[in-house]
């Protein structure tokens, strides 16, 4: 299969990334970035690209597949209007152009707790992105969503390393739906789901990615 994966260098689309390129089933891998990718391997295309300006309809554009590990947080974005586009606008709209190309699977890195109607606005903006994505009519569609992600990233976040440390000493009293998610956990339900796509929609939980 050929799979375009999105947010290559973040931490879950970091681990996805040596995963896919390494699989057997997986023939080429397009990861789309804003950032060259140091990375250099005979199965990997990855353009670098203005998100906000796609191009209409790219030779890199015709996948299989798609990956989605693409987000931000909003300290990190810095507004709920960048948090939007970057978790919101930004997968959808490769989302379209890889559906107008062929593409029939979509693998999406959402969040526990993602809906519309989410009083939450980071849940809220997750479960349209959901929700949009049903709207295109991918043969098969898988949202894996996960509660608090372990792992290493290069910029901290003093909230979810507090987080992170105190459901840590809490695991063996914790239900598995609380307990940490391994990125690596995550990054490995998103590449199998993308290159054995079943029919229809799929949901993986937080309780099922926990080690």
């Amino acid at each position: 299969m050929r799979v375009m994966l999105l947010g290559a260098t973040g931490l879950v689309g970091g681990l996805a990334l040596p995963m896919l390129l390494d699989d057997p089933r997986c023939r080429a891998v397009v990861a789309p970035t804003r950032r060259p990718l140091e990375l250099r391997d005979p199965k990997l295309h990855a353009p670098v690209l203005d998100f906000d300006q796609l191009p209409d309809a790219p030779g890199w554009a015709p996948v299989d597949a798609v990956v989605c590990a693409l987000g931000s947080t909003m300290a990190l974005a810095g507004s709920r209007e960048a948090f939007y586009r970057i978790d919101h606008d930004y997968p959808l709209a490769f989302a379209r152009l890889a559906r107008t190309q062929g593409a029939r699977a979509f693998v999406l890195n959402s969040a526990a707790g993602a809906s519309p109607g989410s009083a939450i606005f980071y849940s809220r903006v997750k479960g349209e992105l959901e929700r949009d994505l049903r709207a295109l009519g991918f043969a098969s569609l898988t949202l894996v969503r996960p509660g608090l992600i372990g792992g290493h990233r290069p910029q901290a976040r003093r909230g979810e390393q507090f987080a992170l440390q105190v459901l840590g000493a809490l695991r063996p009293v914790l239900p598995r739906a609380w307990r940490i998610n391994p990125a690596t956990r995550i990054a490995r339900a998103l590449v199998n789901a993308a290159l054995a796509p079943a029919p229809g929609e799929h949901v993986v939980s937080s309780k099922d990615l926990v080690d």
